[in-house]
């Protein structure tokens, strides 16, 4: 086009939706411009750039500049052809381009892209797309996508270079990327994704650290695709260095009033161990959280490592400081369309005006994702008006939190079971917990009404009560059945993250029925009910106040693998009603780790004890039913029938000590005052056990129930010459048994099964060597 002159008038053409002064809105040159090369081009390049054009021309004609437009068509509609991996609505979301929209090769190229990395996001490396474009009238198409998913890149082999310390098989089991295998049809951890192999690097170092490699450092990981698109060899390559052990270990105070003294009850590393990263970042997480709750606000423990490479020493140091003094000036809430704001804050560990340390973030975070009411929280921080306050956002994504299920399964002390549950855990948005839940088997009958609020009259109270019936048919091995109908009132509250206390009040009417009584007719029933049974058969009402005292350390309270617990409970029952009698028990659990010995993280012992004794007050004549004495077997002592270790009454006999024909009896388990328990299991992986979510256990148990409680003893012969009934098992010798276990995370729910045999018992003990129980939600 030739230069020189100006363009007195602009005519735009070819343009049918958009309008011309839209378009000229877009271009460098404009009526009254000179003919000027590097302006027209600009506006060229513009009115491309706008996407709503599929041909631009300029053409000058004397004073007058033609542009002639081809416009792009619009979007009819868009279809997804092959996909079964994604779902339409899945990939749609994803896409910028959309019905209606102005369709360009650029957007369709990019939108192209987008599905090819959904599809390699789920490991479909080999995937190809493919647009269709069908013209229709009035300047519209249909974008059609033909997709071929092809079949999942799965992992084939994953190479460990640079380790002598730990076999490849010790390091497969550290990361979560596994090797392709047929028995992995429940589990993606074949399944490549370059995210989890950068993942997998960090908890390799992690490992490292932990078992005193403190030189460590990974060089590369790295998926390589076969030719073929259809697997991954992912290879790890790093250097380990040497093994480190810990030399001296000091604690230094820059805090007035603070001493290292103070702080060595913190420390639960050692000298002449391996450097442990974790446990040293623990020790150091202990130590702030401890200061900053004990009126250091600002105190930062850091810690400062000095190697020593000739003798593979690490001296460690504690170091205490005051951190920057900062305060929250602004804390806000977003995202809660249900949860009140209330509910939000008074969970944050801060609030306006508080001090803030580093660590804030990452509690509060952690506080709003225990509630359970939100799939996504993040927590961010701004500058504040000053340079010591910050500006808090908590951002949270509501999601439901109503549960409506249906449940099946069986269990060898209920048998059969069915269950339907229906429960909200956030209530209008109060954040109280209410719900109802049933359960019918064959041996059992339960509903149970609960309302639960965790944050009682705006204080730190966790508040509930229920209202429940349970009905239990225990003739299968006792002649009697029992039934309960009550109510309990709960209160408990946190002294702080470890130390907590919990109150309940429960009025219940029991009932102890079907029993079978005596009579003096020739030929009655061999299966006639103990005397002790018949003594509490009929009605009666129990007020009792309950507390339980626990100081919880574990490292995580569904699965521990570390720390320990230590609990507390007292029953005193004679508030009014029928019975009347205090009853303690103190448990205790402690968990030890052995990843220093196996290399693994799943291996733990597990040590568990108890002890409990029940007394009675009121005098001799008040009741003393059976059914709220301790019992022994089953769940607490494996390899025994629930209850079947303990007093037992004997077969009734006649005045000369002898079994009378007709009135044989069956023994019933009576229970016992003073109960204890002991226990040791080792938990440990099994063969392709993670990736059917099966592990095993061994273990020994032991324990013993001993003292009788019952109105009266019908132990040796009367003067009258009546029937008597001797108890048997009365003794605090221990029984021991020992076993083997599994767990299955089933698709179906948590299956246990468990086989134990006696190694020791006393004579008439009821053994039951083989344990099962499944059921869940569904």
């Amino acid at each position: 086009m030739p230069e020189g002159g100006v363009a007195e008038s602009i005519v735009v053409k070819g343009n049918t939706r958009i309008e011309t002064s839209t378009v000229l809105s877009y271009m460098v040159v404009q009526p009254g411009d000179s003919f000027n090369r590097d302006a027209l081009n600009r506006s060229l390049k513009t009115l491309y750039a706008t996407g709503l054009f599929r041909d631009v021309t300029f053409r000058r004609e004397g004073s007058t500049l033609l542009v002639q437009l081809v416009e792009n068509p619009i979007v009819n509609r868009i279809v997804f052809e092959g996909n079964h991996a994604l779902k339409d609505a899945e990939i749609m979301k994803e896409l910028n381009l959309r019905p209606r929209a102005v369709f360009s090769t650029q957007t369709i190229a990019a939108d192209r892209q987008k599905i090819l990395n959904m599809y390699a996001g789920r490991a479909r490396y080999g995937a190809t797309v493919t647009p269709q474009i069908i013209r229709l009238s009035h300047n519209r198409v249909d974008v059609i996508f033909n997709i071929n998913e092809a079949r999942q890149s799965l992992v084939k082999k994953i190479v460990f270079v640079g380790n002598h310390s730990f076999s490849e098989a010790a390091l497969s089991n550290v990361v979560s990327s596994k090797e392709s295998s047929w028995y992995r049809f429940f589990s993606s951890s074949d399944e490549y994704n370059p995210e989890r192999v950068r993942y997998d690097a960090e908890l390799m170092r992690r490992f490292y650290l932990h078992n005193g490699f403190v030189d460590f450092r990974m060089i590369d990981a790295t998926g390589e695709l076969s030719p073929d698109h259809k697997t991954f060899y992912i290879t790890f390559t790093f250097k380990e260095g040497p093994r480190y052990r810990l030399g001296k270990i000091d604690v230094r105070s820059n805090i007035h009033h603070v001493t290292a003294k103070m702080m060595r009850p913190h420390i639960e590393v050692y000298k002449n161990q391996y450097y442990d990263g974790t446990a040293i970042q623990n020790n150091s997480t202990d130590m702030q959280d401890w200061l900053q709750g004990n009126g250091h606000p600002f105190a930062m423990v850091r810690t400062e490592i000095a190697r020593n490479p000739e003798k593979k020493i690490v001296n460690l140091l504690y170091d205490i400081v005051e951190g920057p003094h900062v305060y929250v000036e602004r804390l806000d809430v977003n995202g809660n369309t249900i949860t009140r704001d209330s509910v939000i804050r008074r969970n944050l560990p801060v609030a306006e005006g508080d001090a803030y340390t580093p660590s804030t973030r990452k509690y509060a975070r952690m506080a709003l994702q225990d509630l359970g009411y939100f799939s996504s929280v993040s927590v961010d921080q701004n500058q504040g008006s000053a340079p010591d306050k910050v500006d808090l956002s908590a951002n949270v994504t509501e999601k439901p939190t109503g549960e409506f299920s249906l449940g099946g399964g069986y269990s060898t002390d209920v048998g059969v079971l069915g269950n339907l549950a229906l429960k909200q855990h956030n209530l209008l948005g109060t954040g109280v917990d209410a719900g109802f839940s049933g359960t019918v088997a064959y041996y059992e009958k339960q509903a149970d009404l609960s309302l639960t609020d965790p944050y009682f009259l705006g204080r730190n109270f966790v508040a509930g009560a229920d209202i429940y019936f349970v009905q239990n048919n225990y003739q299968t091995y006792q002649s009697y059945n029992e039934g309960q109908y009550g109510l309990s009132l709960r209160l408990g509250y946190a002294y702080n993250r470890y130390l907590s206390q919990s109150w309940t009040y429960t009025l219940v009417d029991r009932h102890v029925g079907n029993s079978y009584p005596h009579t003096e007719y020739p030929g009655f029933r061999d299966d006639v009910s103990s005397i002790y049974v018949l003594q509490s058969a009929g009605w009666s009402l129990l007020s009792q106040i309950s507390t339980t005292l626990t100081y919880d350390r574990r490292d995580n309270r569904m699965n521990p693998h570390s720390g320990f617990m230590l609990s507390a409970t007292g029953d005193f029952a004679g508030l009014g009603g029928d019975e009347k009698y205090a009853r303690g028990k103190f448990t205790g659990a402690y968990y030890i780790p052995l990843d220093d010995i196996t290399g693994s993280h799943s291996w733990t012992i597990q040590l568990k004890g108890g002890v409990g004794y029940m007394g009675d007050w009121g005098g001799r004549h008040s009741d003393r039913n059976i059914i709220d004495n301790f019992y022994l077997g089953g769940q607490n002592l494996r390899g025994f029938l629930q209850g079947g270790v303990g007093p037992r009454s004997g077969h009734i006999r006649g005045a000369n000590g002898q079994w009378i024909p007709g009135y044989g009896g069956q023994e019933d388990l009576l229970g016992g005052r003073f109960m204890y328990t002991a226990s040791a299991q080792l938990n440990f992986p099994l063969p392709m056990g993670d990736s059917f979510g099966i592990s095993g256990r061994g273990f020994i148990d032991a324990g013993s129930l001993a003292g009788t409680r019952v109105r009266r003893h019908y132990t040796s012969q009367s003067q009258d010459g009546s029937l008597f009934t001797p108890i048997n098992g009365n003794t605090f010798t221990p029984r021991v048994a020992g076993g083997l276990g599994v767990s299955w995370q089933s698709p179906f729910g948590l299956v246990n099964i468990d086989g134990a045999v006696p190694i020791h018992k006393e004579r008439g003990d009821r053994v039951y060597p083989i344990r099962f129980g499944f059921g869940q939600q569904f």
